[in-house]
């Protein structure tokens, strides 16, 4: 399961981060490590972005990144 396809008030841990180079990394830098627990908050009407909290501050991400990081 990857973090888009997670429900809204679900709390996920994050398994791993797919991805390449520079977009991979961002997603690390954002604290979306092995192990960090993400609730999805809220998903924008057309499903871009998704707010989610991590590690005790909100993020949004667009959907091709949630795509990238497989949840528990």
């Amino acid at each position: 399961m990857t973090l888009r396809e997670v429900n809204i008030g679900e709390s996920r841990s994050v398994l791993k981060v797919d991805g390449e180079g520079a977009l991979r990394q961002r997603i690390l830098d954002m604290g979306l490590t092995k192990g960090a627990q993400v609730v999805v908050r809220k998903v924008a009407p057309l499903g871009d972005p998704i707010e989610v909290t991590v590690r005790g501050y909100e993020l949004s991400l667009r959907k091709a990144e949630a795509a990238c990081i497989l949840m528990k």
